[in-house]
């Protein structure tokens, strides 16, 4: 009865039409295994198959939905989560001789503070020529290389630290280009300097560069490091 059910075949079919084909086989297969109990083993070895089966279903609603549960992906946007994997970096800012001559050291402190970044180190240093040279080391093929030297250490400089996500970019930016002239307005160089050889500031121009001269100007013990209290209004 349950093979007949499960290949669709008549449920109407009695017991006793069942019975009188197992006479008949038994009567035309002597000596054999008679038909009833071939029909016996059949039954049992289609019952292993649970009606559940995916084999014997009739339900492709119930299919299909599980096949679009599967591809289904959420779009989850956390944007706390994606700032908290950010890396903060720090970069060297340098006030440059004509920046101090001219006392642009506040206007220019003041940029950096207003767009939110943290100050680690700060002080009033005349750099002595050795210490130029290795900052200004990738340069010294460059035919100005001597000019710069002296003019770094014309006198007194003012060195930072600066801290944050995305620091460096962000402090290129706020300096603007190399040239003045080329400088959009706005921007420190675009606002208060006019010439390259008298650009008042210096900005490290990657994150590596960024901790090697920072590393350089500042001695182990030299930064501070603390927390602001405006930090939950500045990130998520």
């Amino acid at each position: 009865m349950e093979a007949l059910a499960v290949f669709g075949g008549n449920p109407r079919v009695s017991t006793s039409s069942l019975q009188s084909a197992s006479a008949t086989s038994k009567r035309s297969w002597s000596g054999s295994l008679s038909y009833t109990h071939n029909l016996t083993l059949r039954t049992r070895h289609l019952s292993a198959f649970h009606g559940s089966s995916s084999l014997f279903s009739c339900s492709p609603t119930l299919s299909h939905a599980k096949r679009r549960a599967r591809k289904i992906r959420p779009n989850i946007f956390l944007p706390h989560l994606i700032a908290s994997m950010e890396d903060v970096e720090e970069t060297y800012i340098m006030v440059k001789p004509d920046g101090v001559q001219r006392g642009l050291v506040g206007e220019i402190i003041s940029r950096f503070e207003k767009k939110g970044f943290k100050l680690t180190g700060l002080k009033l240093f005349q750099c002595p020529k050795e210490l130029a040279e290795e900052h200004y080391k990738d340069l010294q093929a460059k035919p100005f290389f001597p000019k710069l030297i002296q003019y770094i250490t014309s006198g007194p400089v003012v060195c930072m630290a600066w801290e944050g996500v995305g620091v460096v970019a962000s402090a290129r930016k706020l300096i603007g280009a190399t040239n003045p002239l080329q400088a959009e307005p706005g921007t420190i160089r675009g606002d208060l300097a006019v010439q390259t050889g008298r650009n008042v500031v210096h900005g490290s121009d990657s994150p590596e560069n960024g901790k090697r001269e920072v590393a350089l100007w500042f001695k182990e013990g030299d930064l501070c490091h603390w927390t602001p209290v405006q930090q939950p209004w500045l990130r998520e």
